[in-house]
């Protein structure tokens, strides 16, 4: 899927009130380079791309949240809309057998609820983009998780820390309802929150002091497609570019989140502290 740059392009005009040749002047590129891009008579180039998008972003005109909100304004009963975000693109088909088996969840098609939430997992790296996604959540079997112990165990459990236990009775009851279903909706477990869930499998933590510390450090909710049946249902509406200025700028911003996350952590874990059960007393 290719960006949306002639509409972009003209959007960002007209929220500056420049002419073609004003922009082109601005950016330092021909009249002609902006004219026959916005008549989609000649692809952009990387550098056209970037020069535009990096021009507006210092003009704070943050054009992808001003996307997001027209396309949730647009959004059916049955609706709603969600974001990938690509390290480089999606290439083909989606294919929820392509990702790693040890992500939260194993394989599937993982998708987030915000622009900021996707692009900030994927602001450093130098190609990426962020995938607006249009889901209809009719006729389709969901599995809820909350920031709590099946959580906390679940995810434990695919990305390989719980090998300890894993033919008990409970963990294998835990993973066959976590694939009983097409979608998945829980909240975001980041590698500085799987540190902490590393903890309690490791018995340093209680359930309550983990579930406590991870909801510090809460990212938000995640959809994980587990189906072709969800898969199907699911239309990538548009693919966004994102300028190295936009990138640095959610870089920072979750690089201050985290600092944040990482204090409250140190004070849940000392005011629930003996509060709750560890992994052995739960799976003994």
């Amino acid at each position: 899927m290719e960006y949306n740059f002639s509409e972009d392009l003209k959007s960002i005009r007209e929220i500056l009130g420049f002419s073609q040749s004003e922009l082109a002047e601005k950016i330092g590129v021909e009249q002609v380079t902006i004219s026959r891009t916005e008549l989609k008579k000649t692809e952009p180039s990387a550098r056209l791309l970037e020069a535009v998008y990096s021009f507006a972003f210092d003009k704070n005109i943050k054009i992808n949240k001003l996307k997001e909100m027209f396309w949730r304004d647009d959004l059916g009963a049955n609706e709603k809309l969600l974001f990938h975000g690509a390290k480089t693109e999606i290439d083909g088909e989606i294919d929820i057998h392509k990702g790693r088996k040890n992500n939260d969840f194993g394989q599937g098609f993982y998708t987030g609820e915000s622009y900021e939430q996707a692009i900030s997992f994927v602001s450093g790296f130098g190609n990426s983009s962020v995938y607006y996604i249009r889901f209809d959540d009719r006729y389709l079997k969901c599995k809820r998780y909350e920031v709590n112990q099946e959580w906390m165990m679940t995810i434990a459990y695919y990305r390989g820390t719980l090998d300890e236990y894993k033919d008990h009775p409970a963990v294998k009851a835990l993973i066959e309802q976590s694939r009983n279903c097409d979608y998945i909706i829980a909240p975001i477990a980041d590698n500085r929150m799987f540190q902490i869930i590393n903890s309690f499998i490791a018995g340093d933590l209680t359930d309550e002091q983990c579930k406590h510390c991870l909801a510090a450090t809460n990212l938000g909710m995640q959809y994980i497609f587990l189906t072709e049946k969800a898969v199907s249902q699911i239309k990538l509406t548009e693919r966004c570019y994102i300028s190295n200025n936009e990138r640095e700028y959610y870089k920072n911003i979750r690089l201050e989140e985290s600092k944040l996350g990482d204090d409250k952590v140190k004070l849940a874990k000392r005011q629930y502290r003996g509060q709750g059960r560890y992994i052995d007393e739960i799976l003994s």
